[in-house]
């Protein structure tokens, strides 16, 4: 069997000197510098300025696919930009109701309700493409509610 020795002197390591191989390992640790995750930073506020996040929903999914779409084109005739619309999961409640009054329980009906929802989001709107959301002629049946962040 060949046996290995280590070289560094276990004595000098613990009095706090460095190894030769430590000092690069610093090295490397330095790619990560404070002045360029700041730059990363201010590129990301320069991109959020004010920003409009719109939630639609409604119980039926062809009259919020028309809300979306007249969403959309508002917003892009007021030239802002448009993300979205991004489907948001369908929720569904579900109630079961006893046919008779009294007796057969096993006889019952079952309903169900789906919310469909949708999400868009407006980067960067300018003030006339605010209003302009705010009077909007959208169908009966569609809840929208629009924060501003």
């Amino acid at each position: 069997m060949t046996s290995t020795t280590d070289t560094t002197n276990p004595s000098a390591n613990a009095q706090g000197k460095q190894d030769d191989k430590s000092p690069s390992v610093k090295a490397q640790g330095k790619q990560d510098d404070p002045s360029t995750k700041a730059q990363g930073k201010q590129d990301e506020k320069k991109d959020a300025g004010p920003k409009l996040r719109i939630k639609i929903r409604a119980y039926d999914n062809k009259i919020i696919d028309i809300a979306t779409k007249t969403i959309i084109d508002t917003a892009e005739r007021n030239s802002a930009k448009v993300v979205g619309p991004v489907p948001l999961p369908t929720e569904t409640k579900k109630f079961s109701v006893n046919r008779s009054t009294f007796v057969h329980k096993p006889s019952q009906e079952q309903f169900e309700m789906r919310t469909h929802k949708r999400l868009i989001d407006i980067l960067s709107p300018t003030p006339k493409a605010i209003d302009a959301f705010m009077n909007l002629n959208l169908p009966a049946g569609v809840d929208v509610e629009i924060k501003m962040s």
